[in-house]
């Protein structure tokens, strides 16, 4: 009886994991079914939809995966400057991906090469990319031998290339996506490196080749899981996002590191700092009264006294010269400081959006023609944007325009009066509220002052913390401002 009881209920047993294991129901392939048809993915015979499962992108070259989180951004000391633009705001930033380091001199070396080599016909290109060496110049210092060497000189190969403006710093971001994601499918065997070929226009841009405009020198094309041999689609997950500058937010997020002050799900203390407490010294046994950072200690104090000078770099220091923070960023205080994404607004603190702020968007799409094809690509083998027009815009209900640096900052828009016509005045609203008349009097808080943070060699330590905040035109340049590549992370971990 018992036996007979055992076997009935092992029956019972072996029904219900059938009927658990319907939903997991594999095709010839060894790939699973469709849970809201039952058709099977990556099934050629049915003309299927291919799925490839993909948690999240993996992280590019020189990359430090930053987990997002809540933290109060602003300032964490005294407002001597007395500028109020950092007043403090709760956000939240997701999670993203930051450089180790900043750019160094000879990764910008290896960008002008690529940029020499493959722009023969366009040597404008890679002129348009030398740093301004001349910032180095001073009026009543002598700094010629920085001018001559510190970008090609090989001893200063490790250091942070400095001398490029933000408009500089997004170019070579675009390069970088560009030559990572090339290389992604050269490991995969998808295509091989091509250095004769590629030449102008006909070199490997990411959306160019994902529109079918670049084809390059095919290895073997990729199978994913089907059976035909195609180009790489975004959908097979295996190339990466943009590389580009972080967010005023992020990078302020990452420079703090507070994952080391976290307790549970509380944060055990802010920081003024990247690391705790409100000195710059290293407090550790082992390098105990060693400077943190790279800075200025004092009016006419650049490195301490000869035979224990501390920090001991009179400009900049090479990467990696001083202790990283708790995210394993280094010189996120001192050394250089560093572009940033956002337009600058003295109170965009006050504006702007608690979940990823940023202030800068420009809203675009690809150019099309009138079969709705994307155009043929630029000079340059990039695929051709335009902002978004008011015709395209006229039914949605989460922004009006196409360029909205200036939203919510006196442009005409912004109004609350219906007596305006903001339209037909919208390039009028940031030229009167920035720009006089008069050629002599004019403002350097336009569309294109983009914010700097860190610090640097050159700086008292007031602009070490992460909460200050500065501006620059973004065609300009400097000796004490370099910078560092972001990406958004793609899923989650």
């Amino acid at each position: 009886m018992r036996k007979e009881k055992y076997v009935a209920g092992l029956i019972c047993l072996l029904c219900v994991l059938s009927l658990t294991s319907c939903q997991k129901v594999k095709n010839l392939f060894g790939k699973k079914k469709s849970a809201t048809t039952g058709w099977a993915y990556n099934d050629p015979e049915n003309g299927g939809i291919e799925y490839t499962k993909v948690k999240h992108t993996k992280a590019g070259p020189g990359l430090i995966f930053i987990p997002g989180g809540t933290f109060v951004m602003g300032r964490t000391q005294e407002d001597v400057m007395g500028e109020n633009n950092n007043i403090q705001r709760r956000v939240t930033v997701a999670s993203f991906y930051m450089d180790e380091t900043e750019v160094r001199n000879i990764d910008w070396l290896e960008y002008l090469n690529w940029l020499g080599r493959v722009y023969v016909n366009y040597p404008e290109v890679a002129k348009r990319a030398l740093p301004d060496t001349l910032v180095w110049r001073d009026q009543l210092g002598y700094n010629e031998p920085m001018v001559k060497n510190y970008l090609r000189f090989p001893a200063y190969a490790e250091y942070p290339v400095v001398g490029v403006s933000w408009e500089q710093a997004t170019e070579y971001c675009i390069w970088r996506t560009d030559r990572v994601n090339e290389q992604m499918l050269v490991d995969k065997k998808v295509l091989k490196h091509d250095p004769e070929g590629q030449q102008d226009e006909n070199n490997f841009n990411t959306e160019a080749y994902l529109s079918g405009q670049y084809a390059g020198a095919v290895y073997k094309n990729y199978k994913g899981n089907g059976r035909e041999a195609r180009p790489v689609k975004w959908e097979d997950g295996l190339l990466l996002p943009s590389y580009r500058l972080p967010t005023e937010a992020e990078w302020e997020y990452a420079a703090y590191g507070l994952i080391g002050n976290t307790e549970d799900e509380r944060v055990a203390g802010t920081r003024i700092y990247p690391w705790n407490g409100s000195w710059v010294r290293n407090d550790e046994k082992k390098h105990r009264g060693k400077m943190m950072a790279n800075f200025r200690r004092a009016r006419g104090d650049y490195m301490g006294v000869a035979g224990f000078a501390n920090d001991g770099w009179g400009y900049t220091a090479p990467v990696k010269s001083f202790w990283p923070n708790d995210f394993g960023l280094y010189d996120m205080a001192g050394n250089v400081n560093e572009w940033v994404f956002d337009v600058y607004r003295p109170l965009s603190f006050q504006d702007m959006a608690e979940f990823n702020p940023f202030r800068g968007n420009i809203f675009k799409v690809p150019m099309t023609d009138g079969s709705g094809n994307i155009v043929e690509k630029d000079s340059l083998g990039r695929i051709r944007y335009r902002n978004q027009t008011d015709v395209e815009l006229a039914n949605r209900e989460n922004y009006r325009i196409a360029d909205n640096r200036n939203y919510r900052d006196g442009d005409l828009q912004s109004r609350i009066s219906n007596e305006i016509d903001w339209k037909s005045g919208m390039d009028r609203g940031t030229s009167e509220m920035y720009y006089a008349n008069q050629k002599e009097v004019t403002t350097l808080l336009n569309d294109e002052a983009r914010v700097y943070k860190g610090g640097s060699w050159k700086d008292g330590t007031y602009w070490l913390s992460p909460g200050g905040r500065r501006y620059l035109n973004q065609k300009k340049a400097a000796n004490d401002i370099g910078f560092r590549c972001a990406m958004s992370q793609i899923g989650y971990k």
